[in-house]
């Protein structure tokens, strides 16, 4: 049943380069997004993101670069789209001490880095956040990125997330595990730092990785990090399920999200979670003003700086097809797309609307695969209440188009009308990101990390199985 008055919230959309989901608008007069390399620039937008009570900062992240169209990187690199592309975890310190309570997401791979390393910078990110940070699992999807590590490609899409299931627990182990609670004394008498005990080799050996012996970090406040998600395959939608404590997900029509959130909730479920235990949040892109005449105004103004060969670019590579090839009048339904992908399927069949590929460089142009809300904090804020009733979503991700105007713009005008309505946050709860999310410190023991919290159980369970 749907509730037009349930709560949402937002997080900003952003990621370590210039225009992310935008390509070309760097170019207008008051976009900020290539000032990405100053510190000031993340610090200054967070402290304005927490004004407007942003749930958190979402950090995306690709390892790789575009190099579908056109058979090569020149129309990416050329229209600087997402490239260059810095790290997203050296932005969680700054951005927290900047801060006090906007949780930090930020993105990383599965398939570039192993999980020992990581957990520790994972400890090391939650600890100096104070528990704010979050991990965006991915698996990627750019096989340039694969072959500057030495590999053909990226693999099998399926069994990339077979990989990422026991790198997870891998990361489990180590964090959920590893470490007792009071392993660490601090004895100044006894000269006990850590008492040994307390300490325990995670003994993992798996299909994919062996990690033998003891996690490097002490327990940091939240443990494991707020698990985020983005992927909307039917795989990347059941490992949402299983994992994940927020799914990040994109379509341009309710009809679509409705579909994906009602899949994920039901595979929770299944899994033997709460449906409601897994958030979702919807990518969109505002554009809101005073009225709606100047918001259309504004809009228009924005579509000028579209950069058509970044788009392409960006839809070549999320795709994996050559539109290089497809003239602006071809409508995508008579492309062969291939399969495999919800963004394809959204282009060929999933939706009403008969795509050209005019009509695909317009969308993406202007903050990626998701739909562009234009108007008075009115007309926007009765359109997102629309969605989060048919859609029952948690809230969205918001990308921007100039930054950091469209954040300004969201905090000025659309923050207190919503807030007005009584469907928005007016403040933030104490402690960690997953105490503002869910009222508790750690994860709950319907999660499957928990099942690795007696690790020496673990072990003999699984010495038993082999």
């Amino acid at each position: 049943m749907s509730n037009k008055n349930k709560k949402f919230v937002f997080n900003a959309f952003e990621m370590n380069c210039v225009g992310h989901q935008s390509p070309g608008l760097w170019r207008h007069p008051r976009d900020r997004s290539w000032q990405y390399k100053d510190l000031n620039y993340w610090t200054e937008l967070a402290q304005k993101l927490e004004k407007g009570f942003f749930t958190a900062f979402f950090i995306a992240d690709v390892i790789g670069y575009y190099d579908i169209y056109d058979g090569n990187a020149r129309a990416a690199i050329r229209s600087g789209a997402q490239i260059p592309v810095n790290d997203p975890l050296q932005l969680a310190g700054p951005i927290a001490q900047a801060t006090k309570h906007i949780g930090i997401g930020v993105t990383a791979s599965t398939s570039f880095e192993h999980p020992y390393p990581f957990a520790r910078r994972l400890t090391s990110a939650d600890h100096y956040t104070n528990g704010r940070v979050g991990w965006n699992i991915v698996t990627s999807y750019l096989d340039s990125g694969a072959h500057n590590i030495g590999w053909n490609n990226l693999g099998d899409h399926d069994e990339r997330y077979e990989i990422a299931d026991e790198y997870v627990r891998v990361i489990y182990k180590l964090l959920e595990g590893s470490w007792e609670e009071d392993a660490v004394k601090r004895d100044r008498v006894s000269g006990v730092f850590t008492d040994p005990d307390k300490v325990h080799e995670i003994g993992h050996k798996g299909k994919y990785f062996t990690v033998p012996g003891i996690h490097l970090g002490e327990p940091s406040p939240q443990r494991t990090p707020i698990l985020f998600q983005a992927g909307i395959s039917p795989r990347g939608q059941k490992f949402a399920a299983q994992h994940a404590e927020a799914a990040f997900i994109s379509g341009p029509e309710a009809s679509g999200i409705k579909q994906i959130v009602s899949n994920i909730r039901s595979l929770a479920k299944e899994a033997g979670r709460d449906p409601y235990d897994v958030l979702v949040f919807n990518i969109i892109t505002i554009i809101v003003d005073e009225s709606d005449e100047k918001a259309q105004a504004k809009y228009k103004d924005y579509q000028q700086y579209i950069s058509r060969e970044g788009a392409l670019a960006l839809l070549s590579g999320w795709t994996g097809v050559d539109f290089s090839q497809f003239k602006p009048t071809d409508l995508t339904k008579n492309i062969d797309l291939g399969a495999g992908s919800t963004f394809v399927d959204y282009l060929t069949h999933g939706t009403e609307k008969e795509w050209t590929v005019e009509d695909v460089i317009n969308w993406v142009g202007i903050g990626g695969p998701g739909p562009v809300f234009v108007g008075s904090a009115t007309t926007v804020a009765d359109a997102l209440q629309a969605w989060v009733a048919e859609t029952d979503v948690d809230g969205f991700n918001v990308a921007y188009a100039v930054s950091h105007e469209t954040w300004e713009d969201v905090i000025k005008h659309l923050v207190p009308e919503l807030q007005k309505r009584g469907v928005y946050p007016t403040s933030y709860k104490d402690g960690t990101l997953r105490e503002k999310l869910f009222g508790r410190k750690y994860l709950p023991s319907t999660h499957p990390a928990a099942g690795y919290r007696d690790i020496e159980k673990v072990k003999r369970e699984e010495a038993a199985k082999k």
